[in-house]
């Protein structure tokens, strides 16, 4: 099926390519590919958002990657670490798609690179750059909420611990306290950009 979508993409016009972009990114919305499938795709649309083609094209291989990368998919950062790498070569519009996409890998690796942007001149990448963080964070805790759900060999639930040793009496014979956890910021919402229908 996708295969076939990708028919055009060696086509000499710049249109035709784009149109047959947008079909692969409504074929990766069907949720239906094997996740080695998508995997490929977004591989190769990968390269193509990172080569010389102009920018209606990369912006479709862009929007494609996005659009695998949610919500049927959770992409592995590996796939989509040449975007994280070649991130400062990419317009401000097309650097948003690429953010977006960080964010949505749930890879602790793509936070220093998406922390980078916080303080960009242009606010869509500063908005999409602060949206990933956050994702990235929330993903960070919900795992770490998990893991203290996990039973462990006593049968209770939680990390084993070993009882805390009290603190020495100060001079009115009292113990010192400890400080709380900070937690953390409310999930985010990402921009997506329509789809456009091929004939």
């Amino acid at each position: 099926m996708i295969e076939s979508a990708w028919e055009e993409l060696n086509s000499s016009d710049a249109g035709r390519r784009d149109l047959c972009l947008d079909a692969v990114s409504d074929i990766l919305q069907t949720g239906r590919l094997a996740h080695s499938d998508v995997e490929r795709a977004v591989e190769r649309l990968v390269t193509i958002a990172l080569s010389g083609e102009s920018h209606a094209v990369r912006e479709s291989a862009l929007h494609a990657v996005r659009t695998a990368a949610s919500p049927h998919y959770e992409l592995p950062y590996r796939v989509v670490e040449p975007l994280a790498a070649g991130a400062d070569g990419f317009e401000p519009v097309l650097l948003a798609y690429v953010l977006a996409v960080l964010g949505t890998t749930h890879d602790p690796a793509a936070l220093p690179i998406v922390e980078r942007f916080l303080h960009h001149p242009h606010p869509e990448v500063r908005r999409e750059a602060s949206d990933a963080v956050a994702e990235l964070h929330r993903h960070r805790k919900s795992a770490r909420d998990r893991t203290a759900q996990l039973p462990n060999p006593s049968g209770s639930v939680g990390k084993t611990t070993a009882p805390a040793r009290p603190s020495p009496p100060g001079p009115g014979g009292q113990s010192a306290g400890g400080a709380g956890r900070r937690g953390s910021g409310p999930p985010p919402s990402v921009a997506s950009r329509a789809c456009s229908s091929t004939s």
